[in-house]
C-alpha cells in the first residue's frame, strides 16, 4: 500500500460526532437543483437519507426492486421519484440507468446504499454468482459505470458506497469470490462484499477524480431494524448487544449503535460536506474520515470494531478488484 493512500485515512475534525443526525449534518446547506440517486432509498437508513436530502432541497431518485412498496413508504416526501431497480438483474440495472440518462439531467450524487440481508444458505443469481457479492458490489459497480456520463455532466459529483465495519473480517476471496469451492458462510460473504465496496471506492476515485467525480465509502454504524440485521433472531441480536432484554434497540452511538437518523448521517456527510471537496477515496465513520487501524480486534458486543483496515484501501487490490469486476460482468459463465 502506498503511503499516500494510508495518509488520507485520518480524521479532519468535521465538528460532527457519532451522535449527529442527517438533519444536523445538513444544517445550512441548500441542495436546491441537486440531483441524487439513492438505491434502496425507501427503507431503513436509505429512507432517512432520502428524507433528509429532500428536506434540504435535493431532488432524489430512489431505485427499488419494489416500486409500489417504495412509493407507499415515501408518501409526503417532496421531489422524490422512484425507478424499478433490481441489482441482481443486469438488464434492470441498464434499464434504470438508461431511463435516468434519457431524462437529460446531470447526476450530482449517486448513493449506492441498497444491500442484501445475509441469507443463511448460499443463494446465487442467474449468472451463478453469490448473491451478496453480486448485489452489494457487482450490481452497484455496473450501475455506477452506466451512470458515469450523468456524473460527468454534473461537473463535480460524488459516489457514496455504503459499507460496514464488517470489512475488517475478510479481504476479497480472490481465488473464489463467488463461493464455487469455498464453504459458504453468511458472515464471510457479507464481509467480503463490504471490503469490495471500499476497494471500489479507492479505484473509482483514482480513475475519475480528474473528471470531477469523487468517491467515498461510508460506514453508517449498526442500526437495529434495518433490512440487513432484522433477519437475525432476537437471541442473536441480544448476544451482539444490539437489543436489550425487552427486545428494544440499544442506542449507544459512541459505541457504534445508532438510530436510523444517526446512521444516515455519515452517508449524507459523504454526499454533501464541503469539507470533503478536495478529498476522495476514503472510508468514513461517525461523520469524519476514519483512522487506519490494523490492530486485530474480534467482534465485540460492547463496541463492534469499525475503523478501516489496510486490506480494504490497498491500491493494488483496488485495481485488481476493478479488473475482476469487469471480467465477471462481461463473462457471466467465465472463471473467477
Amino acid at each position: 500500500m502506498t503511503q499516500n493512500i494510508a495518509h488520507r485515512q485520518h480524521p479532519i475534525g468535521s465538528g460532527f460526532t457519532a451522535s449527529s443526525t442527517a438533519d444536523e449534518v445538513l444544517v445550512g446547506l441548500d441542495l436546491s437543483g441537486t440531483n441524487i440517486v439513492v438505491t434502496g432509498g425507501h427503507a431503513g437508513i436509505g429512507f432517512e437519507t432520502t428524507r433528509a436530502l429532500s428536506r434540504a432541497g435535493a431532488s432524489v431518485t430512489v431505485g427499488s426492486r419494489d416500486p409500489e412498496r417504495a412509493a407507499a413508504a415515501l408518501i409526503g416526501i417532496e421531489r422524490v421519484e422512484i425507478g424499478s431497480l433490481d441489482l441482481l438483474d443486469t438488464a434492470s440495472i441498464d434499464a434504470f440507468a438508461g431511463r435516468y440518462a434519457g431524462s437529460g439531467r446531470p447526476l450530482h450524487v449517486l448513493i449506492n446504499n441498497a444491500g442484501l440481508p445475509a441469507p443463511p444458505n448460499l443463494v446465487r443469481d442467474a449468472r451463478g454468482y453469490e448473491a451478496q457479492f453480486a448485489t452489494n458490489h457487482l450490481g452497484h459497480f455496473q450501475l455506477t459505470l452506466a451512470l458515469l456520463p450523468a456524473l460527468r455532466a454534473a461537473h463535480g459529483s460524488r459516489v457514496v458506497n455504503v459499507t460496514s465495519g464488517a470489512h475488517r473480517f475478510s479481504d476479497v476471496l480472490w481465488d473464489d469470490p463467488t463461493f464455487r469451492a469455498t464453504a459458504y458462510s453468511p458472515g464471510l460473504a457479507y464481509a467480503q462484499s463490504k471490503t469490495a465496496n471500499i476497494l471500489f471506492t479507492v479505484e473509482l476515485d483514482r480513475r475519475y477524480a480528474p473528471a470531477g467525480i469523487r468517491a467515498y465509502a461510508a460506514h453508517p454504524g449498526v442500526v437495529v431494524g434495518t433490512g440487513l440485521n432484522s433477519a437475525s433472531g432476537e437471541e442473536t441480536l441480544r448476544a451482539e448487544g444490539l437489543i436489550d432484554e425487552n427486545g428494544k434497540p440499544v442506542i449507544d452511538p459512541e459505541h457504534g449503535k445508532k438510530t436510523p437518523q444517526q446512521g444516515a448521517s455519515t452517508i449524507v456527510f459523504a454526499a454533501t460536506s464541503p469539507l470533503l471537496t478536495e478529498i476522495g477515496g476514503v472510508y468514513l465513520k461517525d461523520n469524519d474520515i476514519s483512522p487506519l487501524d490494523d490492530e486485530p480486534r474480534p467482534m465485540s458486543a460492547l463496541e463492534p470494531p469499525s475503523e478501516v483496515i489496510s486490506h480494504a484501501i490497498d491500491p493494488q487490490s483496488a485495481q485488481r478488484l476493478w479488473e475482476l469486476s469487469e471480467r465477471l460482468l462481461s463473462s457471466p459463465l467465465g472463471s473467477n
